[in-house]
């Protein structure tokens, strides 16, 4: 997976920058319907985890009720799991931006990621500043389930 370089000098895989660029260069209206199209693009969660929330991480920061797990694979790259009610359109479709963005990518490649990757995309025209924290909350959660599966594997 390419890794892009953005404005500051942070690294976001090339996939994930694209996406940025271009709900950045988007007007309000076509962000929002935007949102609305990854919430619907939002993968299901796998059968062993549908129904499982104990398996998930809640992301207790978010207003709705929004879980994560992230699985790093023996060849370093992260399998990423997210549950939304289909009611919380923004957060599901801000997870579908996460999950399309950042399928194939490495564990450092996620760890590079800047938290606030989303304040690039314009988001806060047309979100809450409460629900853009629970966004930075969330990839702080991936990164933080990521950096353990890293440690663990080097024996850290």
């Amino acid at each position: 997976m390419e890794i892009r370089r953005t404005v500051g000098g942070m690294a976001v895989p090339e996939k994930l920058q694209t996406i940025v660029d271009l709900f950045a260069a988007s007007p309000r209206a076509v962000k929002l319907q935007a949102l609305l199209d990854y919430s619907r693009r939002l993968p299901p969660l796998p059968p062993d985890l549908a129904g499982n929330p104990d398996l998930l991480e809640r992301v207790d920061e978010c207003q709705s009720p929004f879980f994560l797990k992230a699985e790093v694979a023996g060849d370093g790259t992260v399998e990423m799991y997210f549950d939304a009610p289909a009611e919380a359109p923004t957060t599901r479709g801000y997870a579908g931006i996460i999950a399309e963005g950042l399928t194939g990518a490495t564990a450092e490649a996620i760890l590079a990621l800047p938290d606030d990757f989303y304040a690039a995309m314009g988001l806060s025209d047309v979100i809450s500043p409460l629900r853009l924290r629970g966004m930075g909350a969330i990839v702080a959660r991936l990164k933080r389930q990521v950096r353990q599966q890293v440690d663990a594997a080097a024996g850290r």
